[in-house]
């Protein structure tokens, strides 16, 4: 029932006193843990959180499948520039597409986004495995793959978006630590799951197709779960005269401009926010690069896929560590620091902890590495999360996610481009890490000299 502590600091008497604990204030940890509970116990909350890990579960065994085919196939040798093709096939249609799905999450209800869109991914994702037991042309499967990541981007987009309507606006710090890092790490357990199958299956065709098809049931659990909630519950609020889709795509260029210009006069915070994070992701895209290639041609024999693949899958368990830890610390730091500190600080340590582990080139440094880069990666995007959520209107919300989505596309083509120019195929390159590092130091630099002028 009782317990020592210290006075407070202003009387600096340095005596203690006897006090009852329950006229202690809360902890900070106290607070973040009452926080995590009320969260948890909230229905609607646990609903969207189930679609994201079921849609994010899938989504990694999605790509293992991809990696697989593209990248650690026995017949081939890939290169930089193979990863990079596969990385803009994939991902830069979206930017063209990321706008207009802005666009359209603030007009369309977003549970119904979420259900009738991973209703369409399990089809799709049918009809992809199908393309690779038939042994189609590349083309086809990376066209069929395409579609499959488009309809990605309404959800991920969607799924951020809705957030606010099933949180209170003092735990946002707290739902954004939790929910992506969550769908962060489901999306590795299901890349995971595809390396471990991999490693049992005779690697080829029939493996592939079959993580597919596991990968399109999950996206049908994930309907069936967002079918679950109310249909007005996500969203949007506001309806201005609900335009048919012809009109909302004539409407969405305008549109776009609009949230841009909403951004640079009322949401500056979410500006350098989105840069920082933006930054931060190039430099994630050349790493993610750099270690593919060592665990293929470094790590391992050129020949041993499997082997390449299963150290490619350790790096990436470490990594789902560092994105837990980094829910777990994020909002004790950004509590402590401020949501512009926490950034800084971990834009400022990935400048010092990239080449002091990684110029080793060696397994175990990387490793080490991998879980730290899991740590700052998430938390840079935790903090911009929040900012965003915090300093867009509703109206304007998803036209800003689609675009922060674009700018995460772009920033990691661009960075795996630049790869493929610069990185030997051993994926061993001093050059490549130090400018990396340097990279992270000016990001942390400009963010934390933004914050000063804007405080």
């Amino acid at each position: 029932m009782f317990h020592v502590k210290h006075r407070p600091s202003s009387c600096h008497s340095g005596r203690v006193a006897i006090t009852r604990r329950p006229a202690q204030a809360p902890r900070a940890s106290d607070t973040g843990r009452a926080s995590l509970r009320a969260l948890l116990l909230a229905r609607d909350f646990r609903r969207l959180l189930g679609v994201r890990l079921l849609s994010q579960l899938s989504d990694g065994v999605f790509q293992a499948s991809l990696a697989s085919y593209v990248i650690f196939s026995p017949e081939r040798q890939s290169t930089p520039a193979d990863i990079a093709s596969m990385m803009a096939v994939l991902l830069l249609p979206f930017s063209v597409v990321g706008p207009f799905a802005g666009v359209l999450l603030d007009r369309w209800r977003r549970r119904q986004v979420l259900y009738l869109g991973n209703l369409v991914r399990f089809g799709l994702g049918l009809g992809t495995a199908a393309l690779l037991l038939v042994r189609a042309p590349e083309w086809l499967f990376f066209a069929a793959a395409l579609m499959v990541t488009a309809v990605n981007r309404f959800i991920l987009a969607g799924l951020s978006a809705a957030l606010p309507r099933v949180v209170e606006a003092d735990r946002l710090v707290t739902a954004n630590a939790l929910c992506p890092t969550a769908g962060t790490v489901a999306a590795v357990v299901g890349g995971g799951t595809g390396f471990v199958v991999h490693q049992v299956l005779p690697p080829g065709p029939h493996a592939d197709a079959a993580l597919v098809t596991v990968g399109a049931l999950l996206y049908l659990a994930a309907g069936l779960a967002a079918r679950r909630m109310d249909v007005e519950l996500l969203g949007p609020e506001h309806h201005p005269d609900r335009p048919d889709l012809r009109e909302a795509l004539g409407q969405a260029g305008r549109a776009l401009v609009e949230g841009l210009r909403h951004l640079g006069r009322e949401s500056r915070p979410a500006v350098r926010a989105l840069a920082a994070v933006t930054a931060a992701r190039f430099c994630y895209g050349v790493l993610i690069v750099t270690v593919l290639m060592l665990s293929r041609y470094t790590f391992n024999t050129p020949g041993d896929s499997r082997g390449g693949l299963a150290t490619l899958g350790t790096a990436l368990a470490f990594s789902a560590v560092g994105f837990f830890l980094a829910a777990v610390v994020s909002p004790w730091f950004s509590r402590r620091l401020g949501l512009d500190g926490w950034m800084t600080a971990c834009l400022a340590s990935a400048a010092v902890f990239v080449p002091a582990l990684g110029l080793f080139f060696a397994v175990g440094p990387v490793m080490v590495a991998a879980l730290l880069l899991g740590v700052i990666t998430q938390g840079t995007k935790i903090c911009a999360d929040t900012i965003v959520q915090n300093s867009v209107a509703d109206d304007y919300r998803g036209r800003v996610f689609a675009i922060y989505d674009v700018l995460f596309n772009v920033a990691f083509v661009a960075a795996a481009a630049v790869s493929a120019l610069v990185l030997p195929l051993s994926g061993r390159s001093v050059p490549v890490l130090a400018a990396v590092s340097l990279a992270y130091a000016a990001s942390a630099a400009l963010y934390s000299r933004a914050g000063t002028r804007r405080r």
